[in-house]
């Protein structure tokens, strides 16, 4: 595999395990806060609340499925007719989103008589202002769905369980990987280490072989110098010896003069 295969597969892998580590951490944090938020009437985030939509009663705005929210308000009753409002609904029992057609008085409090679009028939009961919890802001398309199975066991493992165990093998592997590499460098350092003590040794072991050349012929030149020198001096005493003789035959010759002169 050539380096530029690696280097492909190396950033794919890190694009991929990003997007699983950033799916992983929104399912998680979708699933707190709605878990602690989704239709529940006293638990707001950044002043919203939460509800999954029951039914295709406002079709036109959102339908089953989906997750609405509302911007949580206190009513005093000014509210204007068109305005989508969710509130406590006492026909249904259960928290209702609908639209206000016109504003009214219901036992003696402001109210609002509601609607829902896809029908168009005014709910039974108006809606007090003190029912209602908050207006339509917007909604999570079909998102309703997903919150319901991510509460189911078998949610959960497809959605969180799996995903989080593919996150932790790829960074096993990235970990293997790393140990890996580090080893491979461990290894090249110390077999680097080892050709530069043995180059060394190598280099020590000429120039220990060099300097024995260097001195075996410096013996061989002194012995050379000192052979000559003996032969030098052993030449020379015969000329002495003659020298001798010569100042012997000389004071031979004086003395024979001498007595014949006697």
């Amino acid at each position: 595999m050539t380096d530029k295969v690696k280097k492909v597969f190396s950033v794919l892998s890190t694009v991929l395990t990003v997007l699983i580590v950033a799916f992983t951490v929104f399912v998680m944090l979708f699933t707190i806060i709605s878990v602690t938020t989704v239709d529940k009437q006293d638990r707001t985030i950044f002043g919203y609340r939460m509800y999954i939509v029951m039914s295709d009663s406002m079709q036109d705005t959102f339908q089953a499925g989906d997750i609405i929210f509302s911007k949580a308000v206190t009513d005093d009753g000014s509210l204007e007719a068109g305005t989508i409002i969710t509130f406590y609904s006492r026909d249904y029992d259960e928290v209702v989103t609908h639209m206000i057609r016109e504003r009214t008085t219901y036992d003696g409090a402001p109210a609002y008589i509601t609607y829902g679009t896809a029908t168009g028939t005014n709910d039974e009961t108006p809606v007090t202002a003190s029912e209602v919890l908050g207006v339509y802001a917007f909604r999570l398309p079909k998102m309703g769905y997903f919150f319901n199975f991510l509460k189911t066991p078998a949610g959960y493992v497809c959605v969180i369980l799996i995903p989080f165990l593919i996150v932790i093998a790829f960074i096993a592997v990235h970990f293997v990987r790393l140990i890996s590499a580090y080893r491979k460098e461990k290894g090249k350092q110390e077999r680097e280490a080892r050709a530069a003590a043995e180059a060394a040794a190598a280099a020590d072991r000429e120039e220990a072989a060099r300097l024995r050349a260097e001195m075996e012929e410096l013996k061989a030149r002194m012995a050379e110098l000192t052979g000559s020198s003996a032969v030098g001096n052993g030449s020379s005493a015969p000329r002495q010896e003659d020298g001798a003789s010569a100042v012997q035959d000389a004071d031979g010759g004086k003395d024979g003069e001498g007595e014949e002169e006697k």
